[in-house]
């Protein structure tokens, strides 16, 4: 199927051609507007028989969307580092809200405290319900391949900081993304208001329907306990006793 977006010309057999408004990929409800009308039709794409502007049908799909990318940017970041960028890393965390995930690459340095942020190389999964692209020049649907080529060309600068060796990470990773791909993602964010830190690595569904995830306990990443210690002195009663490690605001 073409990909769907705001502008997109569509035909329908009853109202001839018309232009897509409006796309919410997560209930496969787009809003349209046809010929010279002033309001804009609400269409179900699984129902409604919406076409293309050369004929083709679009045909949404009933299996439950993903409502987050997380695990395509795992499998992106896992072919990355195949090819050479080790120094690549994924950092995902709940909003304060608890409804949505964030996902923030970066490369370089491994510092998961002081992250370098830059442009397009973060996201939430509240933005990607209704715009299901990653922000690097990618279409909806794009392979782990694909998305490695288009952030390769939006940012040259950016992913050329993270080619160099990082062996244990990963080693680490490629373990946790073969266990947990496709239907299942990590998450590296912890509320120390939710208790002490959970001794395997938190895992997370990116789509509704999925069942809770019952596979092996995964460890967390290379480093990641002696960051708790350093924070908390190396006192592990101080470590479950400490407010926040993360920000909300991040």
């Amino acid at each position: 199927m073409k990909p769907l977006a705001p502008g997109t010309v569509i035909f329908h057999r009853h109202r001839g051609y018309g232009v897509i408004i409006s796309v919410n990929l997560l209930t496969g409800w787009i809003s349209a507007r046809f010929g010279s009308e002033v309001r804009t039709l609400d269409l179900n794409l699984s129902s409604d028989e919406v076409q293309s502007a050369d004929g083709e049908p679009i045909l949404f799909r009933r299996s439950p969307p993903d409502r987050m990318p997380h695990a395509r940017l795992m499998a992106m970041v896992r072919e990355l580092h195949r090819a050479g960028y080790q120094r690549l890393y994924l950092y995902s965390w709940p909003k304060p809200s608890g409804l949505h995930w964030r996902w923030h690459l970066f490369a370089g340095q491994r510092n998961w405290m002081q992250r370098p942020w830059r442009e397009g190389w973060y996201g939430s999964g509240a933005d990607y319900n209704f715009n299901p692209v990653l922000g690097w020049g990618d279409s909806p649907g794009a392979s782990p391949q694909q998305l490695a080529s288009a952030l390769a060309q939006a940012d040259p600068h950016g992913l050329a900081q993270a080619l160099g060796r990082d062996q244990d990470h990963t080693e680490w990773f490629e373990a946790v993304s073969e266990t947990l791909g496709p239907d299942y993602a990590y998450t590296l964010g912890w509320d120390g208001r939710n208790g002490p830190v959970p001794a395997a690595l938190p895992v997370i569904a990116v789509r509704s329907g999925v069942p809770a995830y019952a596979g092996p306990e995964l460890p967390w990443p290379p480093g990641w306990a002696r960051l708790w210690r350093h924070c908390a002195g190396g006192d592990p009663e101080r470590m479950q006793r400490a407010p926040r490690f993360f920000s909300s605001s991040d």
